[in-house]
């Protein structure tokens, strides 16, 4: 897998721009980065351009998410990574706690994990840090006056909501469905919950892939928006009864569960697209009376109710994209631009371009202008 890793590297040139740049400037010396960010080859580039940097880096992934070949590359180059690959709460919380007892001058976060543990036991030196999700952002939103530090939203940039979002996840999500499933979407009957940024990539790439898609959405505004797109909106319940197969991108929790068992079709197929792994409420479908589970494939997991239909839920519920058989996530180009802005907007926290005044907001437009001209140049 080294080799594997090493084309991604090579691949990122916005990375490898930015990190000649780090290696002249060394913004990061005398600083420990701590990261909890999917672990994969992507995010080698990422922490090792912020090695570049002058950074003492401690690193893990999040729940579910951690490839044992990217965290043996980064521990052969001088990263201290923390923990294994886990699914498991109790022993993810534990890992972020050890991560957090190094004190690092800066965070890198993805869901809030970090952010949400230090205010239990927080230290002065914190500078401040990025936040990669809208479920983060949301989570830490309430919570800025305790924080009062620069908290920078990659997410919020438009950059991350078009080129990593929309374009990206739509694509990965449905090779994601086509690997693990190898079965064709042409024709399938497909709902997509949720028509933000990567909701609307995923409806797009399975209809280019020759499905017909529906979307179910509460908020009025991104309903009409998915009505004057293209797509068929429905109720939740009307859409479970005769779809195929069913894609979760809400960052809300439970959206289908055992309640919505005795209204799935036979054979549907379950996926989770969102950041954390109770959109599919898994356990409350497994544990329901009489439901008889199996793994009937490498990362498909069957559910048999008693009256005999069949539920399949890819990737035990976790995002799709980077769990599963040969979990691949984003594009790289896509995760060079996204590991561009969180580059930069690590480096204006460690410098004290931005301030506590900060706390929880996008990513600058002034990055946003650098990583977009840098992207191109790197086109030609």
């Amino acid at each position: 897998m080294g080799a594997g890793i090493d084309w991604v590297i090579n691949s990122c040139r916005l990375l490898t721009r930015i990190g000649d740049e780090f290696e002249a400037s060394q913004p990061f010396a005398g600083l420990r980065i701590g990261t909890a960010i999917h672990m994969e080859p992507k995010t080698v580039a990422l922490i090792l351009t912020l090695q570049r940097g002058g950074a003492d880096l401690v690193a893990m992934g999040n729940l579910g998410s951690t490839q044992l070949d990217a965290a043996d590359y980064l521990r052969q180059r001088g990263v201290t990574v923390v923990g294994q690959p886990t699914t498991d709460l109790t022993e993810h919380d534990g890992y972020l706690r050890e991560l957090l007892a190094t004190q690092p001058d800066v965070l890198l976060d993805n869901g809030g994990d970090l952010f949400v543990r230090y205010l239990e036991n927080p230290y002065e030196h914190l500078r401040g840090g990025t936040e990669e999700t809208t479920s983060g952002r949301n989570r830490l939103l309430p919570l800025r006056s305790q924080l009062n530090r620069p908290v920078l939203v990659i997410n919020d940039s438009p950059i991350k909501q078009f080129a990593e979002n929309y374009h990206a996840v739509g694509l990965s999500v449905l090779e994601s469905y086509l690997r693990i499933t190898n079965r064709t979407p042409n024709g399938e009957r497909v709902t997509v919950y949720g028509y933000g940024p990567c909701g609307k990539g995923i409806a797009v790439n399975f209809r280019n892939a020759f499905a017909k898609v529906t979307v179910c959405e509460i908020d009025p505004v991104k309903r009409l928006e998915a009505h004057l797109d293209g797509f068929t909106v429905v109720a939740s319940d009307e859409a479970v009864t005769s779809t195929d197969v069913i894609i979760t991108s809400t960052g809300a929790t439970h959206v289908i569960g055992a309640d919505d068992l005795p209204l799935l079709r036979d054979g549907v197929i379950m996926i989770n697209a969102g950041h954390f792994p109770d959109e599919i409420d898994v356990a409350g479908i497994a544990s329901s009376p009489g439901v008889v589970s199996a793994t009937t494939a490498d990362g498909i997991t069957t559910y048999t109710t008693p009256a005999g239909r069949h539920v399949h839920v890819l990737a035990g519920g976790h995002m799709v994209n980077l769990n599963g058989p040969r979990p691949l996530g984003n594009s790289i180009e896509s995760m060079d631009l996204g590991f561009a802005l969180q580059s930069k907007s690590l480096e204006a926290v460690a410098r004290g371009t931005v301030t506590a005044a900060d706390v929880v907001v996008p990513v600058p437009s002034w990055i946003d202008d650098y990583v977009s001209d840098a992207y191109l140049a790197s086109r030609g």
